[in-house]
């Protein structure tokens, strides 16, 4: 690119599906603010997660590199970010960009375990780390979840208007299995406070320097908790079914048979005294599905006031990119939540970006991309060398044809595919030994038939695995 751009707008959400956006096909919402990012410039068909954890994935969008990599590997385990490593705000730095961070980072590990239903926590140290690694400006609303549990920007500020006691106690209801209507009002939603937060910050931008700024919203991340009159904008009969087979988990060798039968790890499992996801019924699929595309309906909005300030701030010297930093499985294949899931309704995210300038037509992209590939990109388009990274500029990639391989990571996890085979390993607790599955996504793109035993797939079994498990450096994750 000739010239840089005068911002660089990163806007992601947390934990949402691509088949909730309008130009990925979703027909129970409109998302027309989310939607223009793509349709004036190009939307990924086939983007992938480094990882179905939050603080990996989003360490590996700051740094361009595996989680294996930059070691914060698990939102358990693994360390903080060296802030010497170049990511994100200090490549923008380096090239004369004041850097702001508006809503979530989560590039540590939040202290579960440690907090009370009855009160929120201090913590300051969160927000020192997260300055030292070269943020200007923080407006932290770090996680719903982590908002009540902990203090910042944002729980402050609601606790001062008087709704922090309400919204805590709802998100500690266990019996609502984290799906509720938010009780405040809306404008106080998690969603609403950041979109305001970075509306208000690009209106009062002085213009005198280029700007890199990353608005990101913690929805439609559970709890599922949109305002009530968003539920109106949701048409249940629009929602996509959803995809599961009877008796799909009659074996004890796939990795979600626990999920499933309990006790399980997965996320939806820590809202039932069973840990079984097969406790939830048809009306409560339902009803969390409504509410978590309600949340996606209220981000949309807040996304369009974002676009606006921009747009009066910079015009179309600005290159933006959306995303998010995983999926959610929202009962396909009886599962909620995301992780150890190797399923594309946690690995593929939507990617759309607009560069600078305006465009009458956006490009569909299908070559597969990777989100450690966001960080050279944004590095190239303002100048700047990202150092040794494991991803490159998108454009690089889509000229190449897309990547070999994609690989998402985690502790005692990773999903390798070529988009023919996929192989996922995973451990069912700490002490287990490693389960593995192999699934051919031509014939089974839905990934209920699991073939890692079959002879007829031993050969590709094995090529799959030397691919990952022969890197020395890899082994820290296994």
């Amino acid at each position: 690119m000739k010239n840089k751009p005068k911002a660089v707008i990163l806007i992601t959400t947390d934990e949402q599906r691509r088949d909730t956006l309008g130009i990925y096909g979703c027909e129970a919402i409109e998302t027309p603010h989310i939607d223009s990012i793509g349709r004036a410039g190009s939307c990924f068909d086939n983007a992938f997660t480094n990882s179905p954890w939050c603080m990996p994935s989003r360490c590996s969008l700051l740094t361009g590199c595996y989680p294996h990599r930059h070691g914060a590997y698990s939102n358990f385990s693994g360390g903080p970010l060296n802030p010497e490593i170049p990511n994100l705000y200090t490549v923008a730095k380096s090239q004369g960009y004041g850097t702001a961070h508006i809503g979530k980072c989560h590039y540590e590990r939040v202290r579960y375990g440690t907090f009370s239903p009855d009160k929120t926590a201090e913590n300051p140290a969160t927000r020192e780390y997260y300055l030292s690694l070269g943020i200007d400006h923080l407006a932290l609303q770090d996680d719903k979840n982590v908002s009540i549990w902990q203090y910042d920007d944002y729980s402050r500020d609601l606790d001062r208007e008087g709704h922090l006691s309400a919204y805590r106690k709802e998100a500690w209801n266990r019996k609502e299995g984290g799906v509720f209507a938010f009780p405040g009002p809306p404008d106080w939603h998690p969603d609403a406070w950041v979109g305001r937060q970075a509306a208000e910050y690009l209106d009062r931008w002085d213009g005198e320097d280029s700007l890199f700024l990353w608005v990101s919203f913690s929805g439609p991340h559970y709890p599922v908790d949109p305002p009530e009159e968003y539920l109106k904008r949701v048409d249940s009969e629009r929602l996509p079914p959803i995809v599961r087979r009877d008796g799909e988990w009659g074996d004890n060798g796939k990795i979600h048979y626990h999920s499933y039968h309990g006790p399980g790890r997965i996320d939806g499992c820590g809202y039932l005294e069973s840990r079984a996801c097969s406790e939830y019924d048809n009306e409560y699929w339902d009803r969390m599905r409504q509410h978590y595309m309600a949340n996606v309906a209220l981000i949309d909005d807040q996304v369009g006031r974002v676009l606006d300030s921009v747009k009066r701030r910079f015009g179309d010297d600005t290159l933006i990119v959306f995303t998010s930093d995983h999926g959610d499985m929202l009962g396909n294949h009886g599962l909620w939540g995301k992780h150890n899931c190797g399923y594309d309704e946690v690995l593929k995210v939507p990617f759309l970006v607009k560069m600078p300038g305006e465009r009458p037509v956006g490009d569909r992209i299908e070559e597969r991309i990777q989100m450690i590939d966001l960080f050279p990109t944004i590095a190239k388009s303002i100048g700047a060398n990202p150092g040794s990274i494991d991803g490159a500029p998108i454009d690089d990639v889509v000229s190449r044809g897309g990547h070999e391989y994609t690989l998402a990571e985690g502790e005692g996890f990773y999903c390798l595919s070529d988009g023919r085979y996929k192989l996922v390993r995973a451990r069912d607790g700490e002490q287990s030994d490693p389960i593995y599955e192999f699934f051919d996504l031509q014939n089974d793109p839905d990934c209920f038939e699991n073939l890692y035993s079959d002879p007829r797939y031993s050969k590709l079994v094995e090529k799959f695995r030397n691919q990952v498990e022969s890197r020395p450096e890899i082994a820290v994750i296994l």
